[in-house]
């Protein structure tokens, strides 16, 4: 995959997309990793001049991204809402303490910690799911977990849930609206006032939830869990 430096300082990704039609730069939420997608007949220098003319954004933009956290010994991660330090223990499994997340001594932190959180979304999110369809009168026909980067849930037309695992870091309730949310896709596979309805009988408070991730959903990104 091509880069180039734009502004003399800022490394920006290639990519080329067929279905592309216009030119457009994004910056992902945690590392500042920059991309530019070209439609197919674009030149490299129209590109390359379009991120340019965009430098000073750019460059702005990744200031306020926060920096990328690996999940390490003495590393403090938020575990539904709250700072936990990560510290060994001579147990065979992670634990949750009051101020604390317990990982099993030498062995690879992320790693646990990561599949720790995969089960904790899992067994919040089908409780939370199960919950709201019920109020709803509808079903889903499956729930899968990802570690997605551009939304926090989905829902397909055939009832299929999908979620970001990272959500078990965030408040239970921000998890829970998220649930809501889409779950209220079951009913309407849009963003129309009959949604946001649906959406606001399950969760009556889902605007503050819905701004606190817009807020803080990118520090959730911010951890890596392998170096």
């Amino acid at each position: 995959m091509d880069r180039i430096l734009v502004g003399g300082d800022i490394p920006v990704t290639l990519r080329r997309s067929a279905r592309a039609r216009r030119m457009t730069l994004r910056v992902a939420r945690a590392g500042g990793e920059v991309v530019l997608t070209l439609p197919s007949r674009a030149s490299l220098s129209d590109g390359r001049a379009f991120a340019e003319s965009r430098a000073e954004w750019l460059r702005q933009t990744r200031a306020g991204m926060p920096p990328l956290r690996l999940v390490d010994h003495g590393a403090l991660l938020p575990v539904e809402g709250r700072q936990r330090r990560i510290l060994p223990h001579g147990g065979r499994r992670v634990e949750l303490a009051d101020e604390a997340l317990l990982v099993p001594q030498g062995r690879p932190p992320g790693v646990l910690v990561e599949t720790w959180l995969k089960h904790l979304a899992q067994a919040r999110l089908i409780s939370a799911c199960g919950r709201h369809a019920e109020a709803l009168g509808r079903g889903f026909r499956a729930l899968a977990l990802r570690d997605t980067r551009s939304r926090w849930g989905s829902c397909t037309h055939d009832g299929r849930l999908m979620f970001s695992w990272r959500l078990a870091m965030a408040p239970p309730e921000v998890l829970d609206y998220i649930a809501a949310h889409e779950v209220a896709h079951l009913l309407h596979m849009d963003h129309s006032a009959a949604f946001w309805a649906a959406t606001g009988r399950l969760r009556p408070d889902y605007a503050r939830h819905r701004d606190w991730l817009r807020q803080h959903g990118h520090e959730l990104l911010a951890w890596r869990f392998r170096s």
